[in-house]
This record gives structure tokens, sequence and C-alpha cells, in this order.
């Protein structure tokens, strides 16, 4: 047994715990308020379960850094061979709203690169996982996403402003826009062929995206930034300029559109 897989199980097991732990605080109106910086928020449950998973995980690979967005960032993960990339609860608005669409999202980089990813969505009961030489999986069977190969008809994730025809070089391409709250589900939806592609045309958290963009790319989609570069993780600055997750010649496709 590799230890992708040994780093995987680890993941799996102690995303589910959280999960568990995230249960207790849903609809029970915990206490949430505004981040100071960007106004985003977040709740005494993103705590909890920041802790929960930087004991559990931390306890168990201690030579592991370590990046969450409900932790204190610190330069000393940059020196580590492999590091724990975090988010505790990813769609935290979902969560406060009673929305079952929110999730743990955990991976570990090694050396920049995605080698285990578990994406752990508890209210719904799904959990997508994968390692780097390993399949994506949705509750232990394979994904494939879809055959989509043009935007024009396509169900895409993404917000209004992907609609701003000013992004397009010819206008907007007439796909179907649909969302979901939490980034990192996104992702995986596109891998198991739900959707045909999510797009941001924002920045992007390493946190967001580590462990479903594994899920995707084991799947068969391609993972890159707006500017049709492949993303890097534990990097200081922690963030990709938008994304665009989609099949190959999906992906392509966007590539040919997008004003960059």
């Amino acid at each position: 047994m590799n230890d992708y897989i040994d780093d995987l199980q680890l993941l799996e097991k102690v995303a589910r715990e959280a999960g568990e732990l995230s249960l207790q605080y849903w609809k029970q109106s915990p206490e949430a308020w505004n981040k100071p910086a960007d106004q985003s928020p977040v709740s005494e449950a993103d705590l909890a379960v920041n802790d929960f998973l930087e004991s559990h995980l931390r306890g168990a690979r201690p030579a592991y850094g370590w990046l969450s967005e409900e932790s204190v960032d610190g330069a000393e993960r940059l020196e580590n061979e492999r590091v724990f990339i975090i988010d505790p609860i990813d769609g935290t608005r979902a969560f406060l709203g009673e929305d079952p669409g929110f999730g743990q999202s955990v991976a570990v980089a090694e050396n920049g690169r995605v080698i285990a990813g578990v994406v752990h969505m508890p209210a719904l009961d799904l959990t997508y996982t994968a390692t780097l030489d390993g399949p994506a999986l949705l509750n232990g069977a394979p994904i494939q996403p879809s055959k989509t190969t043009q935007i024009r008809g396509a169900t895409v994730l993404t917000s209004k402003l992907s609609d701003d025809p000013g992004i397009w070089l010819n206008g907007f391409p007439g796909y179907e826009r649909a969302f979901r709250p939490s980034m990192a589900w996104r992702l995986c939806l596109v891998a198991e062929g739900r959707f045909d592609a999510t797009i941001s045309m924002r920045k992007s958290w390493e946190w967001d995206v580590a462990a479903a963009s594994l899920i995707a790319e084991r799947a068969g989609v391609r993972v890159t930034n707006r500017l049709g570069e492949p993303f890097g993780f534990n990097r200081p600055e922690c963030q990709e300029d938008g994304l665009v997750v989609a099949p190959p010649e999906l992906h392509a496709d966007f590539m040919a559109q997008l004003r960059n």
C-alpha cells in the first residue's frame, strides 16, 4: 500500500468525523460573524471543525505543514514537503442558511501538487475521493465527466459575473448557468458529469479547490486558472487567477472564447 492511499484513508476518516461535528451545529443557529478582511461569513462551527481537523490530522502527521482558511497562516508551511490544505466548512453561507450544500474539503499536497483529496458533503451523504495515481470515486464508485465539447448549451456552474459579455471575445456564448454554494462541490459535480463545467473569474483560494481539483483531474477533467495554466499549491499567496474546469474539448472551447 503506497502512502498516497495511507494519506487518503486518514483524510477520509477524519473528514467524515468532522462532518458529523459540523452537523451538530447545522440548523442550530450557531454564532456567526463577518471576517474583517473580506466580509465573508464565519461561524463557531467553522472554528470548531477547523480545530478538530488540525488536532486529528496533524496529530497523525506531525511533519506535515498546515494551510487552512480558518487558521492564521505562517511561512513555515513553505518549508514542508507535504502540507494539509483544508477548508473546514466549504459553503459557509449555505451552512448558515440551513442549505445542505456545504462540506469538508481536505487535501495533502506534496511539492506543490495534490496527492490525496477528499470532499465530504455530510448533509447529502456524498464523499468524493482521489489519489494522484488512482481513480476519482464517489461513495466508492468511479465517476467520469460529461462528453460535452462546446460551450453553447453546456450546463455551467458559475455566478452571474461570468455572463458579462465583456469577458468573452464574441459576447456571451450561450451556456446554461447554474450555481452551488460550495466551490469544491462544483468541481466534483463536473467530475461526476452532473454539470458540464464550472468557471470563475474571481481569485480562487487554494483551500477551496485543492482536494476537488485532484478529484476532477483523476476523473478526466482539465483544471486550470482562467489563463489556462495548471494550479500550484502551497504557495505564498495561496490564490489562483480564477478557474476553468471542464472536460478537455470543452475546456479548449472556453480558452478559445475567453478574453484574457
